[in-house]
């Protein structure tokens, strides 16, 4: 019977990767639809000039670079309104304006300008740290007895523009469950033809209390008794991009990683780093394509998403860890209306060898790998597959207007969404060392499924609240924040 349901589970993956994705039309523009209220529609249309408004911040070729219009170009009229339409899509996925409105003024029967109304974001945003050590709120309702000692606190000041290129500049200092400072700085392109990036980033932890491995399918942590720091960990890396059209990217990684942990970890677990010594040290290297035809990045409701990534734990004979790890994430959106749609996709990864590191465990509970009714779980392996499935109606999509109270035009509106959704997830972990305190759920076909509401708030934000039932019939209320899939 397990077999059977394993073998479910391998052809639902297959019809996710094979599907066809062509479910309803292209939606067309509704500046396009007004634009033509006392005129009859074209069959072709030339562009003679593209404005832009609103981009105070942002410079202009950020913009343009995200569109497949071009100055002086023939298009035919259906072409025309669908590559406006995705053109849009793209501007917004930039995650730097509130709106975006595309516009064609008809200066002849088949002659347009196009206007491009955006209205910016605010990009300095300094804020509070106020958040929960823990891999999501329901561990630390249930497994940590709602601890408050587990909460981080600290500052962070986000620059999501800094030269208005699309630049990113964040610094963020912890203190609490973990003391951490990080420090992150991207910018998307370098060269002229706007197809080259770079991104570099620096970590520095310390944690008084650890998960040093886990028993019944749950995390155990562990402090000493003088409250010791068990772990200082430093991680630096160094990525470039590779940007050859709107929708494809080509990531190159390059990391180094030191930790240093108390000599009682490894009583604990003497395989927390399989090294005998209380240090870990290793290069690592990453190479990742990524192909988002998403809607919206933050919540999407049509599109496709695919990524493939291949990384190499230890480059040279010095490091402290040799590992392999392959991982496929596949999901795909089919919108029927405005209110309608279903989301399905599968992640799977596995490393080649056949024991890892503490440090480098993987399995389902662990971002962004999960199965509903299993949030406070964690399924420990070499190889898993997962396959989530969403069938969503938008209840409402409202927009409360601030200016009154928030006299700041970034901030002049507060809009909603909410979608009821009905969820089915499922999957399966190998755990080739077959550890018996977990074997539980390793090794196990396993499936969850449930109700929920998803909130869609202000600069995307996303919040999840769901009743979940898993497949050993235990049922639970679950908050998450950010979209499943």
């Amino acid at each position: 019977m397990q077999l059977n349901h394993y073998k479910a589970l391998v052809l639902s993956v297959f019809i996710v990767l094979f599907a066809g994705t062509k479910v309803f039309a292209q939606d067309s523009i509704p500046a396009v639809q007004d634009s033509l209220s006392s005129q009859e529609i074209p069959e072709k249309v030339t562009i003679n000039n593209i404005f832009i408004i609103g981009n105070e911040k942002t410079r202009k070729n950020i913009i343009l670079r995200e569109m497949h219009v071009s100055k002086g170009e023939t298009y035919d009229w259906e072409d025309f309104v669908g590559i406006l339409s995705s053109d849009q899509k793209k501007i917004y996925n930039l995650q730097l304006f509130t709106s975006v409105e595309i516009t064609p003024l008809f200066v002849g029967d088949e002659e347009v300008e196009l206007l491009i109304s955006v209205k910016e974001r605010w990009y300095i945003i300094p804020s509070i740290i106020f958040e929960l050590a823990d891999r999501n709120f329901s561990e630390w309702w249930i497994n940590q007895n709602r601890d408050f000692s587990r909460v981080i606190y600290g500052l962070k000041l986000n620059h999501n523009n800094v030269g208005g290129r699309n630049e990113k500049l964040r610094i963020m200092g912890k203190l609490g469950f973990t003391q951490a400072f990080d420090l992150t700085y991207s910018i998307p392109y370098i060269d002229r033809e706007q197809l080259h990036g770079l991104a570099a980033r620096f970590t520095y932890n310390t944690n008084k209390t650890i998960a040093i491995r886990s028993s019944q399918n749950k995390q155990v942590f562990y402090s000493n008794e003088d409250e010791e720091i068990l772990r200082k960990r430093m991680n630096a890396i160094l990525q470039y991009t590779y940007r050859g059209s709107f929708y494809n990217f080509h990531y190159l990684t390059l990391g180094f990683n030191n930790t240093r942990v108390h000599e009682e970890v490894l009583e604990k677990n003497p395989n927390y780093f399989l090294n005998d010594d209380t240090r870990q040290k290793f290069f690592y290297a990453s190479y990742s394509f990524r192909h988002d035809k998403r809607d919206n990045i933050a919540y999407a409701t049509d599109g496709e998403l695919l990524s493939i990534e291949l990384s190499r734990y230890g480059l040279f004979s010095s490091d402290d860890v040799n590992e392999t790890e392959i991982s496929l994430t596949a999901s795909r959106y089919f919108r029927f209306d405005d209110k309608m749609h279903f989301v399905t996709g599968i992640s799977a990864s596995s490393f080649l060898g056949t024991r890892q590191p503490y440090t480098l465990v993987r399995g389902i509970g662990y971002d962004p790998n999960f199965i509903r009714g299993y949030e406070i779980n964690v399924i420990e392996g070499q190889q898993l597959l997962i396959h989530k499935n969403s069938f969503r109606y938008k209840l409402f999509d409202i927009e409360f207007d601030t200016s009154k109270l928030i006299p700041i035009e970034e901030f002049s509106t507060f809009p909603v969404k909410a979608y009821i959704s009905a969820n089915f997830d499922h999957g399966y972990v190998n755990d080739r060392n077959r550890l018996p305190e977990n074997s539980a759920l390793t090794n196990k076909y396993l499936f969850g499924y449930g109700l929920g509401i998803d909130l869609i708030t202000f600069y995307d934000q996303v919040f999840r609240f769901e009743y979940s039932i898993n497949n050993q019939g235990v049922g639970s209320f679950f908050i998450n924040i950010k979209a499943p899939l």
